[in-house]
């Protein structure tokens, strides 16, 4: 079944992708809380609220976006506004739901650029850190519930944090690790067929892989970064700070570890999706230029994925051997992000209040629904009160 809407008129054309950019310009401005957040408001208004579709085929698209990479709602978002007005609705929605968050990032950048050595900006990241590393915990948990079934998956993803912490490419790990679990999971059907399948992910991940040398800083490089790490990165938004940690801190040098996890709370505090830390990266490193440049390399392959993929959609998902691969990078993923959240915490958990913080974070997070943003601006706040103490 073809994922494109039915024929109209042009005015109910103009019409409906009015209304797919309406929607998701909002949701861009306010969609707090993460990925899982921001699918959950995408339900609610496409499909309670306006009935664009039914709950099915919300969730056929849902599952849609975990068979490519990329950053999950931004993808929904980009195929929702394709089943309801095309190929504009797809570019409508899509931008929709970036702009406004990209745009509100880039004022926060402003900011930390002016005042970010002041000590009320320092106060107030002190108190966010320890938050943000509360919730990429729960992420993590709640993530790896779904994704490790079996002690095969749970292994892979323990060996991938494990080389991670130890300097092992985060490509090589990902396409390695969807390979060997496609292989392991299909080895009779291999068998049967007499032959092999050579580990096609780990020659591509070589091949993605950057130089270890230092550059000189470049907007041209700056771009093949980011449309790199948009065009494999699979999983949680939270594995991008593995990515831009190996390219931009250990391999260029261009950030500081502190700058790195400033980007990604900055992404966080902010509405949309959490990959406009690009922007914020951007920003820091070569001004408008650069956040323009970083942000649509992070996410121009989301559009053209989405646009591929649409219609091979159902043969994708029955297939065994992509639903391995897929597992092996998903499971692989979460090893990546268990590596960073180790790597975060020797500079987010400084005292024994920002450990209390982040244990108090962590709780509330698994013992109640509340969302997220109340404790990022609780963090701030408590930063900030910090300070005067």
């Amino acid at each position: 079944m073809s994922d494109s809407p039915p024929a109209t008129s042009p005015e109910v054309e103009r019409q409906r992708l009015a209304e797919v950019a309406w929607v998701f310009f909002k949701l861009g401005l306010t969609a707090f809380g993460g990925p899982a957040a921001h699918i959950a408001y995408m339900q609610q208004e496409v499909v309670r609220r306006r009935r664009w579709i039914d709950d099915q085929r919300f969730l056929d698209l849902l599952g849609a976006t975990n068979l490519i990479p990329g950053p999950n709602s931004t993808e929904m978002a980009i195929h929702l506004g394709y089943v309801r007005a095309g190929w504009r609705g797809m570019i409508a929605g899509g931008l929709g739901f970036i702009l406004p968050a990209a745009a509100i990032v880039l004022a926060f950048s402003w900011a930390y650029v002016r005042f970010g050595s002041t000590p009320q900006v320092e106060w107030l990241l002190y108190g966010i850190k320890p938050v943000i590393l509360a919730i990429i915990f729960h992420a993590l948990y709640s993530l790896a519930r779904k994704a490790v079934a079996g002690w095969v998956t749970g292994l892979v993803g323990g060996v991938c944090a494990l080389l991670y912490i130890l300097g092992v490419n985060e490509l090589a790990l990902l396409f390695g690790s969807g390979a060997g679990l496609m292989l392991w999971k299909n080895h009779r059907r291999i068998l049967q067929l007499g032959k092999t399948l050579p580990p096609a992910g780990l020659i591509l991940g070589g091949a993605l892989t950057l130089s270890n040398a230092e550059v000189p800083f470049s907007l041209t490089h700056l771009f093949l970064i980011f449309l790199k790490i948009g065009s494999v990165l699979y999983g949680s938004g939270y594995v991008l700070l593995a990515f831009m940690r190996a390219d931009l801190v250990e391999r260029l040098g261009w950030l500081t570890n502190q700058q790195l996890i400033d980007a990604i709370a900055i992404g966080q505090v902010t509405p949309g999706p959490l990959f406009t830390s690009a922007t914020f990266v951007g920003y820091l490193l070569g001004g408008i230029p650069g956040a323009l440049t970083a942000t649509v390399g992070i996410f121009l392959p989301s559009f053209i994925f989405v646009a591929i993929s649409s219609p091979f959609i159902p043969r994708m998902r029955a297939s065994p051997w992509l639903a391995a691969l897929l597992d092996g990078v998903n499971v692989a993923a979460l090893g990546l992000m268990a590596g960073v959240m180790i790597e975060i915490s020797l500079t987010s958990l400084t005292d024994p209040m920002t450990i209390v913080l982040a244990l108090v974070s962590a709780g509330l997070l698994f013992g109640s629904k509340l969302n997220p943003t109340w404790l990022i601006l609780a963090g701030a706040v408590f930063g900030l009160l910090r300070s005067l103490v």
